[in-house]
Formats: structure tokens, C-alpha cells, sequence
């Protein structure tokens, strides 16, 4: 339990500098760690809802670090409204039917959909031309009213029903309209958290979760503190690196860091 402990506090640093540096608010870091820890310790049911408690406790730190994060960026003058409203508001209402997704899903399905998801997002970015070098515009342009309406439902949808927040498909988003990846990342912060809050109640009083020590519905309590205990003293270090890294090296390590996580996934079994 120690030994799980430390992994977790220390993993939760590196979720503080993604949420800061690439606006993932942890979910892409939390899901994989949290899913092994369960499965290599003898959590009551960890076979069976393994997936599904690292979804609801990574949607659960992702309150707190996506809400910390975007203070710190708020503060810095790095968070633009017509980027963030009213798409924040579709975003929490396709988190809803997500989460409600979610539960109905089996976890050997979850962690295919998961990994896909991660493959599909690499694809995009590497192939697909504004993600990696800005387009030539001589400024940012306004996202469209059906981006922001249909697209801000998808979003919600597949961020909560995967525990990722909205920032692997907010950042390509807001950087195929001009954004620099400072600025793009700065604004996923926000958009994540009313997906996070929307999932973490569902996962929370979700009637399909098995009762289990420390837990609130799927959500793993303890896992989720030693998570925030790492990585929110690493969020108020790291938010000064924001701005400093060129934009090319930004862009390139986003995608190499999803890369990351595929490949521990993948060696983990799913």
C-alpha cells in the first residue's frame, strides 16, 4: 500500500506539469497510473471495474487540478471569453450523457475505446495540417456557431465518458484557429472542469459501482488524494513555465506525451 501510495503522489507531479504545460487537467496521466495500481494490488473488485474507478478518480482530480490551473492562468491574463463561453456550457451538457455512457459500458470496451481515442488523437495532430506549426493568420479566428453548439456536445460526450477532460480535442480545436499553444492549452484548463464536475457527480452516485473501501461510487478517494497531494504544489511551480516554451517544441511534445501514454497502455494489457 506504501509502495502504491508514493507511486501515486509522485505520478501525481507529473499530472501538475501536463495540466499546466498541455491543459490535461491529469486525465491522460491518471487513467493508466491509476489503472495500474489497481490491477497489480488486490483492491476489492479491481478486475472488474479497474477502468472504470480510473475514468471516475481521474475525472475527480481533474476538478481540482483544471480549477487550479485555470485560476493561476486567469491571473496571468493567458484566458479569453469567446474562446470559453458559451462553449463551456455544451461541452458540461454532452459530459452528462458521457459519464451516464460511461457506466453502462464494460471495461474491457473502455479501455479499447480509450486507446483509440489516444491513436486517433495522435493521427490528427501529426497528419492533419494547424496543429503542429500555426496557420499564417494575422490573428486568431472566432470559432463557428455549430463548433461551438455540436462540437462543444462531441466534446463533452467523449472527455467525460474517458476521464480525459476537454483538452485533446479543445487544444487541436483552438490551434487550427490561429491559437498559439500557449494560449490554447491556457484555455483548456477551463473547459475541462465542467466536464470533470459533470462526470465526477455521475461516477459518484453511479447505482452500478461496486461498494469498495474508500470509495464514492467509482471514484477512488484515496488514489485521488495522493494524486492532488502531488501535483498541485508541481501546478503552482509550473505555471511559470508557461510562455517560455516555442511554440514548434510545445506542439511536438503534446503529441509525444499522448505517444507515451498509448504505449504504457498497450504494454499494460489495456
Amino acid at each position: 500500500m506504501l509502495t502504491s501510495f508514493l507511486t501515486l503522489l509522485s505520478l501525481g507531479c507529473l499530472t501538475g506539469i501536463t495540466t499546466v504545460l498541455f491543459g490535461f487537467g491529469g486525465g491522460f496521466i491518471t487513467v493508466p497510473v491509476v489503472y495500474g495500481v489497481l490491477t497489480m494490488t488486490a483492491h476489492p473488485g479491481a478486475d472488474a471495474d479497474a477502468m472504470h474507478v480510473a475514468v471516475a478518480t481521474s475525472a475527480a482530480v481533474m476538478v481540482v487540478n483544471a480549477s487550479a490551473a485555470a485560476l493561476a492562468q486567469w491571473r496571468q491574463g493567458r484566458l479569453r471569453r469567446e474562446y470559453v463561453w458559451p462553449l463551456a456550457a455544451f461541452i458540461a451538457a454532452g459530459a452528462v450523457a458521457g459519464s451516464f455512457a460511461t457506466t453502462l459500458i464494460g471495461g474491457t470496451a473502455l479501455s479499447l475505446l480509450f486507446a483509440a481515442y489516444l491513436l486517433v488523437t495522435i493521427a490528427d495532430s501529426l497528419f492533419r495540417k494547424g496543429f503542429l506549426s500555426v496557420t499564417q493568420r494575422t490573428r486568431p479566428q472566432p470559432l463557428e456557431r455549430r463548433t461551438v453548439t455540436f462540437g462543444g456536445i462531441g466534446i463533452g460526450l467523449v472527455a467525460a465518458g474517458l476521464g480525459v477532460g476537454g483538452s485533446v480535442m479543445t487544444v487541436p480545436l483552438l490551434r487550427r484557429r490561429g491559437l498559439p499553444m500557449a494560449e490554447a492549452t491556457a484555455m483548456a484548463n477551463p473547459l475541462s472542469v465542467p466536464v470533470a464536475v459533470a462526470a465526477t457527480l455521475v461516477y459518484a452516485l453511479a447505482p452500478t459501482a461496486a461498494a469498495g473501501p474508500g470509495q464514492l461510487g467509482y471514484v477512488d478517494l484515496t488514489a485521488g488524494a495522493a494524486l492532488l497531494l502531488g501535483s498541485l504544489p508541481t501546478i503552482a511551480v509550473a505555471r511559470r513555465l508557461t510562455g517560455r516554451v516555442p511554440d514548434r517544441v510545445h506542439s511536438i511534445a503534446y503529441v509525444a506525451l499522448l505517444v507515451v501514454v498509448l504505449i504504457v497502455m498497450l504494454a499494460m494489457g489495456l
